[in-house]
């Protein structure tokens, strides 16, 4: 199994003893001011059907292929270049280490956004036959597309993102021109579940899911399961409710105002374009006055809603689409598998900006139990099923 491995790039070091005069123009063996500049590698990527701007999935993949592979923002319908600073303020405090290590590569990336499911196939050939070298489908709703493109187009590489590639039978099926990356979102869920726990003030807490499949259940059991660490009474009355889809932000807010009447003060979505709908109904509601906050996930959402985004589960897509455009570019690509938690900076939490009583000592009680996870001692549950038996001393 692949590991997606800390992102570092190792220090060029020069020890000439004096300076030396460069050759002449057109001598042997050195380039000639006529010589072309090798063309930028094509990088494409399908975005689900959330598009671009849900501030969440998509955004994150954006983020990876675009403002860090090919260093680039894209603003009024076209590309400019990114600065170091946007690239570092992009990443949280505990991964900002890594902003030196994320240098522009030369890409040139090449985005489809798909309207429906049924895009899915074309736009993946379509980026196959304008010449991309690697192709990516973002997100599990891809995996049936992205299968069917590799298995047509052996000589060309693939990364899928949240999903193995399964046969007709739903058995994993290992392709040679694949490489796939899992996320423990459980873990994550778990730390901003627990910190729900920590915070409310009615004991009553709610998640708000897209469709409900099993990766969707990975953030609702994480939930869960760091609620119930912290606030055994709050993990009793929490209320789920699954919108049925990711790109309907009229439905979010309508079950978000809907939970927040039945007097839910924490609201944790796993819903795409429609966890925007749940950050503007938890935004209306305290401007009404109402103590409220919301969750985000996949990206920091927090510019979404300062006052109202209590803190956000991040998945890091945007490293592992960078890492595998990197690989592609060092001519180390492989197929495979990744699946990656909190010790391996595939998940985590983003920074709380916002202020409550006793922060200081809530947010020490989420880092041990962050550490217990990352040395093996805690294990988060995956699945509904293991929720009943799951206990985990409090911090």
């Amino acid at each position: 199994m692949l590991r997606l491995h800390v992102l570092a790039l190792a220090a060029l070091l020069c020890a000439c003893s004096k300076k030396e005069e460069p050759p002449p123009a057109g001598a042997p063996g050195t380039a000639t001011a006529q010589q072309p500049a090798k063309a930028p590698i094509p990088v494409g990527l399908v975005i689900d059907v959330g598009g671009r701007g849900d501030h969440s999935f998509n955004d994150a993949a954006l983020r990876g292929l675009e403002l860090y592979a090919a260093g680039k923002r894209y603003e009024g319908g076209k590309y400019v270049d990114a600065s170091p600073e946007e690239i570092r303020q992009s990443l949280p405090p505990f991964l900002a280490s890594l902003s030196s290590s994320i240098q522009p590569l030369p890409v040139k990336p090449m985005v489809l956004q798909s309207k429906a499911q049924e895009d899915y196939a074309p736009n993946l050939q379509l980026l196959v036959d304008q010449g991309a070298q690697l192709t990516i489908g973002n997100g599990y709703m891809l995996a049936n597309a992205v299968r069917t493109a590799a298995q047509e187009n052996p000589k060309s590489q693939f990364l899928l993102i949240d999903s193995q590639v399964l046969d007709a039978q739903g058995k994993v099926l290992k392709l040679p021109n694949v490489r796939t990356v899992l996320f423990k979102e459980q873990e994550g869920s778990f730390l901003v579940g627990a910190l729900a726990g920590l915070v409310t003030k009615t004991n009553k807490v709610g998640f708000v899911g897209g469709i409900e499949v099993p990766l969707i259940q990975r953030f609702e059991v994480g939930y869960r399961a760091g609620v119930k660490t912290t606030n055994p009474q709050a993990a009793q009355a929490l209320m789920a409710v699954y919108t049925g889809s990711f790109n309907n932000m009229a439905a979010g807010k309508q079950v978000a105002q809907d939970l927040i009447a039945k007097g839910a003060d924490i609201l944790f979505h796993a819903a795409g374009a429609d966890g925007i709908g749940v950050i503007q109904a938890v935004k209306e509601a305290r401007a009404a006055g109402k103590s409220v906050y919301a969750i985000g996930v996949d990206s920091d959402q927090s510019h979404v809603a300062p006052d109202a985004i209590l803190t956000s589960m991040m998945k890091f897509t945007d490293l592992a689409i960078y890492q595998a455009t990197k690989d592609l570019v060092d001519g180390k690509f492989s197929a495979g598998e990744q699946v990656v938690g909190l010790k391996e900076n595939g998940v985590g939490m983003a920074e709380v900006r916002v202020d409550f009583p006793n922060k200081a000592e809530a947010l020490q009680k989420v880092d041990a139990l962050r550490q217990r996870i990352v040395s093996g001692q805690l294990q988060v549950p995956a699945v509904p099923g293991d929720l009943a038996t799951f206990q985990a001393a409090a911090p």
